[in-house]
């Protein structure tokens, strides 16, 4: 990716933080079909579809340096497929279209208050004032990203991404 020509700037890529996401199957059959290259980014091996559109990336271990290599590359026409909330805040200042697995956009209006809420809640439980997590992925979280991220493809592409 360092040679990028001004043609690449203009290419859909999908970057999916890998380590505990549940729809890295999903992602990878929406993003052959709309042929968007897709990179599947973690600390450790991960086995990954033999496809040409998708592209294992094993970053070194450390906290943050899968974050850092998928943040470094964000910009507008990107999709970044993430829980982690301070990664979505700096993708989306990026120009990034960031979705959660659960179909959820992070966007310049959302994600101010996401980031505020997640800091709230790791204060709290810090304090043992909560014990509960979310609640379990369930299958109509899938059908909630699977509908998001065909929108933000058709979207990208009517705005002249390919």
């Amino acid at each position: 990716m360092e040679n990028q020509t001004a043609s690449d700037d203009r290419k859909i890529l999908v970057y999916i933080d890998a380590d505990a996401c549940p729809v890295k199957d999903e992602t990878y059959r929406v993003a052959v079909r709309h042929g968007v290259k897709t990179y599947v980014v973690a600390n450790s091996f991960m086995q990954v579809p033999r496809d040409p559109l998708i592209e294992r990336v094993i970053v070194p271990a450390g906290p943050d340096v899968a974050d850092d290599w998928i943040a470094e590359r964000a910009r507008r026409g990107t999709v970044v497929i993430t829980t982690d909330i301070p990664l979505a805040a700096r993708c989306v200042a990026a120009g990034a279209d960031v979705l959660s697995p659960k179909g959820k956009p992070f966007t310049e209006e959302s994600i101010g208050m996401t980031l505020a809420t997640r800091n709230l809640m790791d204060q709290l439980r810090s304090a043992g004032e909560v014990t509960g997590g979310p609640r379990p992925f369930a299958a109509k979280d899938r059908s909630a990203f699977l509908s998001a991220l065909d929108l933000i493809f058709v979207r990208l592409k009517r705005a002249g991404f390919a």
